[in-house]
């Protein structure tokens, strides 16, 4: 079997696995199609103070499928709604690379163990609770393991490290 990239209307990703999982198994041909990927990762970010873990797609309206293709599989995925193409030159869908397949796993691999962090060093932030709500500053560091930010805070003219969590602030 190989990797195949099908172009999908964006945010139709998810209905298009589950129709053409559906249509294999109706036509009864699971042993051609093994498995099909929406690559993910996760977002951690803060609103109103609470955390909140958002699943966002790392290839919006890219589907990756691994299959044997033949021509019925292939005008199968094709006639599904919410598909425009393969990828690939023309009309030849063109396999991902062994090395592009171990990348793409790799990044998938490493995700499911870490989620990421939508702050970054140099970020304006506000401060929503504890001592320092309504402050704004800039964020200096960023500790994920604990997760809390450094920022630095104008008080009484003077720039101060503060060390606050992530669900204590808020983009600007």
């Amino acid at each position: 079997m190989e990797w195949y990239v099908v172009h999908t209307l964006t945010g139709k990703e998810n209905k298009v696995k589950s129709v053409i999982e559906k249509a294999v198994a109706a036509q009864e041909l699971d042993h051609l199609l093994g498995r099909i990927l929406i690559p993910t990762e996760t977002e951690i970010s803060s609103s109103g103070g609470r955390r909140r873990e958002r699943k966002r797609k790392l290839y919006p309206g890219y589907v990756l499928m691994e299959m044997n293709l033949t021509n019925e599989l292939r005008h199968l995925i094709q006639r599904t709604a919410g598909v425009t193409h393969f990828v690939g030159s023309s009309d030849d869908p063109v396999p991902l690379s062994k090395e592009e397949v171990d990348s793409i796993m790799e990044t998938i691999g490493l995700e499911g163990q870490r989620p990421k962090v939508v702050w970054a060093v140099g970020d304006t932030v506000r401060v929503t609770d504890g001592p320092f709500a309504e402050f704004s500053g800039n964020i200096s560091q960023v500790d994920i393991e604990h997760e809390t930010v450094k920022i630095l805070i104008s008080i009484f003219g003077r720039e101060t490290p503060v060390e606050v969590g992530f669900i204590q602030i808020q983009k600007l």
